[in-house]
């Protein structure tokens, strides 16, 4: 019985080192299938990897190959376009008569009264650039060019002869020392000047430098030295304005940067009409050129219109002026064919323009009216029949 019971000890024992050697066979047989599969699904996702990348290298290669196509297929058929519309020969003929167009201004983004008007549009037989154009005779009042004579626009330093009309009226000493302050300087337009603050001139070499060489500080200085100042100035300009019949003049300054200073040509006409009854203003405007001492300095100063120096011209007043809002401007009293006549150009596109409008209109007026027997008046061309005035 004993032997019986060690036996079946021994037996259960074996029976237990088996299981265990069985159990550890089945676990490690299981974590190397584990550890396969492991490296098996990294393996094959390394092999994904490699495909997506190769797929992506091929598929950026194809892309560019067809940017490529494309960008030289745009560049054969812009090409090919271009080489298609070579003007021909009939072509150039046909360009060839068309009119160039000038800007009427230089400076970008902005445009002058007249051009935003549409005044450069309107054509007239001489083709003058000028939007403005205005011809009377002084002695007959009789109208010769009439071109847009009723719109209100920026005069510019055309303004100074109603400057001049009012420092000569005032009956002020010519010879009273007059002091450029700060209050001189341009901050609007900042237009430079070689009359540095606290330059001292007389009033008169102030005047001579404001006609002449359209001196804006000078013009400005005689505002400000006048009884009363600026402001009783401005007032005297507008009442000088108002008595003359100039109804669609109106200022605010004495120098003409401010584009709010307004007027139309025949209001113009009636002002220089009354400037030429002037003597000093008649002789300070046609001045061809003026020295003054500032300090140990020689300034040496030029007239703005270079007709008075024109043998072809006689000239007893003229002024000059440009703003961008108001183009190249210009006002003359001359005698043509024997006839003292008033001659208004505002709003003229290009630098040079308006002096060569002028001697297009001399010479339209000499063949013509040939002397003073003559009496046909060209039809007014231009005219706007409504009284153009800015919005703002």
């Amino acid at each position: 019985m004993k032997f019986r019971k060690a036996w079946l000890a021994v037996c259960c024992l074996l029976a237990s080192v088996t299981a265990t050697q069985v159990w550890a066979a089945d676990a490690k047989d299981a974590s190397h299938r584990k550890a396969s599969a492991s490296a098996k699904a990294t393996a094959g996702s390394k092999a994904s990897n490699a495909k997506a990348k190769k797929a992506s290298s091929a598929s950026s290669a194809a892309k560019s190959k067809s940017k490529s196509t494309t960008t030289s297929s745009k560049t054969r058929t812009r090409t090919a376009s271009v080489s298609s519309h070579k003007p021909t020969r009939a072509t150039k003929a046909v360009a060839s008569t068309r009119k160039p167009v000038e800007p009427a201004s230089f400076s970008p983004g902005v445009r002058s009264f007249g051009e935003m008007y549409g005044l450069h549009h309107t054509e007239d037989p001489l083709s003058l650039r000028s939007s403005v154009a205005y011809v009377l005779d002084q002695d007959t009042n009789e109208v010769l060019l009439n071109k847009n004579s009723q719109a209100v626009l920026p005069i510019a330093s055309i303004t100074k002869l109603m400057t001049a009309m009012v420092v000569t009226e005032a009956h002020l000493p010519m010879d009273e020392t007059i002091t450029i302050s700060q209050d001189d300087v341009d901050t609007e337009k900042m237009s430079s000047s070689r009359l540095r603050v606290g330059t001292k001139l007389t009033r008169g070499e102030m005047l001579h430098l404001a006609l002449m060489s359209s001196e804006n500080r000078a013009a400005s200085a005689l505002g400000h030295a006048y009884p009363g100042g600026i402001s009783a100035f401005v007032a005297a300009m507008n009442a000088k304005a108002r008595q003359l019949g100039m109804h669609d003049t109106r200022y605010v300054e004495p120098t003409g940067l401010s584009s709010q200073n307004q007027s139309s040509a025949q209001d113009l006409a009636v002002l220089v009409k009354a400037a030429a009854q002037v003597p000093l203003i008649r002789e300070l405007s046609t001045s061809p050129e003026y020295q003054v001492e500032v300090g140990s300095r020689q300034l040496q100063y030029h007239t703005t219109n270079r007709l008075v120096k024109s043998p072809n011209w006689d000239i007893g007043v003229q002024k000059t002026g440009y703003i961008t809002e108001a183009g190249q401007c210009l006002v003359m009293q001359t005698k043509l064919a024997g006839r003292k006549l008033i001659m208004v150009l505002l709003d003229s596109a290009g630098k040079y323009s308006r002096i060569a409008d002028a001697e297009r209109i001399r010479k339209w007026l000499l063949s013509n009216h040939p002397s003073t027997s003559a009496t046909t008046t060209p039809t007014p061309i231009g005219t706007l029949d409504s009284k153009l005035k800015p919005t703002s």
